[in-house]
């Protein structure tokens, strides 16, 4: 067990190394941070109710401190919200507490350039290129996936193309691939010079078995219009609200791209792109974020790039299944279906075979940060009301180095006051008790360090008090552990290797109850409380557990260790289990058994 605990401390030692993280990320009250204040903005005006309030701070609070360890705050102030988060920037804080994250799927049922364009400039369908995956991919493209149609293998998707096809294989996973023009202009002719990369496997042309790759993406319209001077000429209308069509026409995405928008599922929506490049008239909301049921990031192995994966829940598999066969059956650019957050197309992938799976995944040029911040604004939920900033400001520690050294030299002192303890009353027993403290310090240090750069862990003034308390913890469960042995020494019939074993069967009861009152107090609080109480309560928890480690990995083993010694074995007086020390006149050292 020792060689096994010196393995996981070197193996955390390691991982550190590898990631530079050498010190704990520190919480506001050490290191400052960012204070917003959202103010709420209800449609006649008037004062938001309080549990659209509580909602919002609910969900606010899972944004911002997701894990319950970052040390974030969310708070009522009156009407308004404040959220206090450590260690980041205003924009990045604003970015994530301030959009709705409100995810719809709605079939495209026309596509125009986002800005007018300029007179007598004649925007041309979007060419059917090569592929020869030269182009770069743009943000937040989606690869819906399925149980049906897998990654297409081979030739990489080319930039300019959208597609959703089948794999021969027919491995069980499916998905639709969509990347972003080159020039995401609505406009862009290829030069007449263009031909396949080498190697290259052309496009089919239209109609055959195997759709070809139909320019979906948020960039390019699938028809020409006519008239250089009409945006709407060639565009069909069929089925679009008269209302809906106007706002189509007078919409400019150069200058209000709609981000934040709260868009009605029910009815038809006019959108930007995410990039301003092109206009969509959209339909119903086949898909509504409510049936979301779980995002979280990852990385595709097979690109290596960060992607955001869902599932859905209820009736949003069967919903997500309808709108990709309704839109597999119908013609570009109805052959698509985009995906709506806060108002903004993030994306429009075409079709090429309904999916099945309830299952989706957007991709692109994400970042570890980026898919992490949008997995979580979709995995909480939309915000009940629309908030605009109030203010934005960054705060300075309100502790600072001094008061952070004066925690840490309480600490130190009341370890060291423990260990002169431990040594005088057990003498060499001590030494085990200074070194499972020691062990234990390097244990939770390491997982300190580890959780603040893989799980967001700031440490705060409460965590350090319950780190401080928890130093009595340790000492608790060695302390019950001594005193077993020396209980079986008194009665004179038993060896110290005897002992040893038979008194860690019966301390190990009490340590493990006396451990797991003290981690369900922890957890209790931890869960009711939020702030400072709920970080104070994840360090007792944390260190609890901690100690059951270092007691069962280290205590009692170098115990037994120690147990094989003449110097202990023999009664040695300053071994700590003389009979002097164990009250001669309990046992007289004659009875006691010896060892050679």
């Amino acid at each position: 067990m020792l060689l096994v605990l010196l393995a996981i401390i070197l193996a955390m030692g390691g991982v550190m190394l590898l990631n530079k993280a050498y010190a704990p990320q520190y919480g506001l009250d050490l290191a400052g941070g960012t204070t917003v204040t959202l103010q709420p903005i209800t449609p006649n005006g008037s004062a938001p109710t309080d549990e659209s309030l509580d909602l919002a701070v609910n969900i606010i609070r899972d944004r911002v401190n997701g894990s319950g360890i970052s040390d974030a705050e969310v708070v009522k102030s009156g009407d308004n919200i404040v959220i206090s988060v450590p260690g980041v920037g205003q924009e990045e804080v604003v970015k994530l507490v301030g959009t709705t994250a409100e995810l719809r799927f709605r079939q495209v049922m026309a596509i125009a350039p986002g800005a007018p364009q300029p007179p007598g400039q004649l925007p041309t369908q979007a060419p059917t290129p090569a592929p020869s995956g030269t182009g770069k991919q743009d943000s937040k493209t989606p690869k819906p996936t399925g149980s049906e149609a897998p990654k297409p293998t081979g030739s990489k998707v080319p930039d300019s193309a959208t597609t959703a096809a089948p794999n021969p294989s027919g491995s069980p996973a499916g998905r639709a691939l969509s990347s972003a023009l080159t020039n995401p202009s609505p406009g862009a002719t290829p030069a007449a010079s263009d031909k396949p990369a080498k190697g290259a496997t052309p496009a089919k042309p239209s109609g055959s078995t195997a759709p070809t790759a139909q320019p979906g993406d948020s960039a390019a319209p699938s028809a020409p219009p006519v008239n250089p001077d009409d945006p709407m000429a060639g565009v069909d209308t069929t089925g679009i609200d008269p209302a809906v069509l106007k706002q189509f026409e007078a919409l400019d995405c150069s200058k209000n791209k709609g981000e934040g928008a709260q868009d009605a599922p029910e009815k038809q929506y006019v959108a930007c792109s995410d990039d301003g490049s092109a206009k969509y008239v959209l339909d119903k909301a086949a898909v509504t974020g409510t049936a979301i049921d779980t995002a979280s990031a990852g990385v595709d192995p097979s690109t290596g790039e960060w992607l955001v994966q869902l599932s859905f829940k209820g009736q949003g598999p069967q919903q997500w299944s309808a709108v990709t066969t309704t839109a597999f059956n119908s013609q570009p650019p109805r052959n698509q279906v985009a995906m709506v957050l806060d108002g903004v197309v993030i994306s429009a992938p075409t079709i090429q075979e309904p999916i099945t799976g309830g299952r989706a995944q957007i991709s692109g040029s994400f970042t570890d940060a980026t898919a992490n911040d949008l997995a979580n604004q979709l995995k909480f939920g939309a915000l009940p009301l629309k908030f605009e900033i109030g203010s934005n400001e960054e705060v300075s520690s309100t502790l600072g180095a001094d008061q952070l050294r004066g925690g840490l030299i309480a600490g130190a002192i009341g370890l060291l006051l423990v260990l002169i303890y431990s040594m005088l009353y057990y003498r060499g027993l001590g030494i085990v008790a200074v070194l499972s403290l020691v062990v234990a310090t390097v244990l939770t240090y390491e997982t300190v360090v580890l959780l603040g750069t893989f799980a967001g862990f700031r440490l705060s003034l409460p965590h350090i008090i319950g780190l401080i308390v928890s130093i009595g913890i340790t000492a608790d469960s060695f302390i019950v552990y001594f005193e077993r042995i020396r209980d079986e020494m008194k009665e004179g019939r038993r060896s110290l290797r005897t002992a040893v074993e038979v008194a860690w069967t019966r301390a190990r009861r009490t340590i493990l109850i006396a451990d797991a009152v003290m981690f369900i107090a922890a957890l209790v609080l931890f869960f009711l409380a939020v702030g400072g109480v709920a970080g104070f309560a994840f360090a007792m928890g944390l260190t609890t557990l901690i100690d059951i480690v270092v007691v069962f990995m280290f205590t009692k083993p170098f115990v037994a260790l120690l147990a094989k010694r003449k110097f202990f074995a023999r009664g040695h007086k300053l071994s700590g289990l003389d009979a002097e020390r164990m009250s001669e006149s309990v046992v007289n050292p004659k009875t006691v058994p010896q060892e050679a």
